[in-house]
């Protein structure tokens, strides 16, 4: 791979190729793409998307919006930083193309803000709830009907695939979804691979799938803009990341361990001087014990300890990045940055213990097995009604049903059922928690 391929301010639908040295630097493309992103109805709905702690009433608690806004700051940074380092060594980039260090955090934060956008509500948890419905529930019915890979699609509903889905699906007056660079597209596919096969290999990009079946054509058009490393066979579609996405993972990696551990703490759920004990090896070099002894709030305290983690961690990954830059490029380097961490051990231990205490807490199972009941009854309702209209066979009750969905979710007459049920999946997913719970409400007859 090589950076000028990979930095493609290319958008969908372009038939003229976009130079960086033309560009406004007013306005930068990779910085529209941030703003399309933030501006786009399905960013909004992730101030009410559960990101920790589902249905959360207190104030500090992350929601996948703060979460996402996090993400992208750390994820400038890192961009930033490592662009530096970049121009240095490719010193025509900048001289010959015109790009600028903060053209690489641009792209990286712009990813960021969009790397939890195809998230289901009720966290993680929703994403195992729509593929339980199809594995083990109702929506096992329809595996004979589809393809291997478009069943293990459903199965395994994933939040990148459907965010990808969001970013550049096509519909009436938004031809190529939010039309975003293709570098920004590419730094945000995390696992440029199809749902099948599982886990072909032990490295990072194999872990998960990045695009459903519906954006094949999508997907292909992007890695083949990219200049992206093809590491499937001719049979299944398999691809090296672009090298911007593991930092866009660095910048996830760094929030969700520092700052999950942070709610757990100000929830808590964790004693308080488990903080400096989880901590101190992180900020041991730039902590200011006289300023620390200051702060009178154990929301302080941990606000304090949290922001010298955080940079602590960025400046790790930078270094990680830039000393594998090479293997990297050459689709060699397997793993997360963090994982080869020097402060690995402490991360795995502050992992370990928001598990215990914070993902496994009976406030946090209590919300997800009501996610799981309200999603089920959505998918089983919406999914009952949409195929019967198809089919002609809808009853009145289907027909209110139908009245309540967007336009959008009822397609054209030649939809095939797989289309169908991810059409009901994505929307479902597309739902806020507060929002798929009135669904629910509505349907169940509840508080009538």
């Amino acid at each position: 791979m090589n950076w000028e391929q990979l930095l493609s301010l290319k958008r969908f639908g372009d038939t003229n190729k976009r130079l960086r040295k033309e560009q406004d630097e007013t306005r930068l493309g990779f910085e529209v793409d941030f703003d399309r992103i933030i501006f786009s109805t399905e960013f909004r709905s992730l101030q009410d998307k559960t990101q920790v702690i589902p249905l959360s009433q207190t104030d500090f608690v992350h929601t996948r919006l703060t979460h996402s806004l996090e993400v992208s700051v750390v994820g400038r940074t890192l961009g930033r930083r490592v662009g530096i380092k970049l121009l240095e060594k490719y010193p025509h980039l900048q001289s010959i193309h015109g790009y600028r260090a903060n053209d690489f955090g641009a792209i990286v934060a712009a990813a960021a803000i969009a790397h939890d956008i195809g998230n289901p509500p009720f966290g993680h948890s929703g994403e195992k709830a729509i593929g339980e419905y199809f594995k083990t529930g109702k929506g096992f019915g329809f595996k004979d009907k589809l393809t291997k890979k478009q069943y293990q699609d459903l199965c395994d509903f994933e939040g990148n695939a459907n965010g990808f889905k969001i970013l550049t699906e096509s519909r009436t007056g938004r031809e190529g979804g939010l039309r975003l660079s293709y570098a920004t597209l590419g730094a945000f596919i995390k696992y440029p691979k199809e749902s099948l096969p599982k886990k072909p290999t032990n490295h990072i990009a194999d872990k998960k799938y990045g695009f459903f079946q519906s954006e094949k054509l999508a997907f292909q058009d992007v890695v083949d803009e990219l200049g992206l490393i093809k590491t499937g066979s001719n049979e299944d579609i398999s691809f090296s990341r672009h090298p911007l996405a593991f930092l866009v993972e660095a910048a996830d990696d760094i929030c969700y361990t520092i700052i999950d551990f942070e709610d757990g703490i100000n929830l808590g759920l964790i004693q308080e001087e488990f903080a400096l004990e989880y901590l101190i090896n992180l900020v041991r070099d730039t902590i200011h014990t006289k300023k620390y002894n200051q702060l009178s709030s154990t929301q302080d305290r941990i606000s304090y300890l949290r922001a010298l983690a955080i940079n602590t961690l960025i400046n790790e990954a930078v270094e990680i990045f830039v000393s594998n830059e090479e293997a990297i490029l050459k689709g060699n380097f397997k793993t997360a940055l963090l994982d080869k961490s020097k402060y690995e051990a402490q991360i795995n231990d502050i992992i370990k213990i928001s598990i215990e205490n914070v993902y496994q807490s009976d406030e946090v199972i209590n919300k997800e097995i009501i996610g799981y009941k309200v999603i089920n009854k959505l998918l089983e309702t919406y999914i009952t009604a949409i195929n019967n209209s198809y089919n002609n066979q809808e009853s009145n009750y289907d027909k209110l049903i139908l009245k309540t969905l967007p336009k959008g979710i009822v397609r054209k007459a030649n939809d095939t059922i797989y289309d169908r049920l991810l059409n009901v999946s994505n929307y479902v997913a597309s739902l806020s928690d507060s929002r798929a719970i009135l669904e629910y409400k509505s349907i169940e007859g509840i508080g009538l």
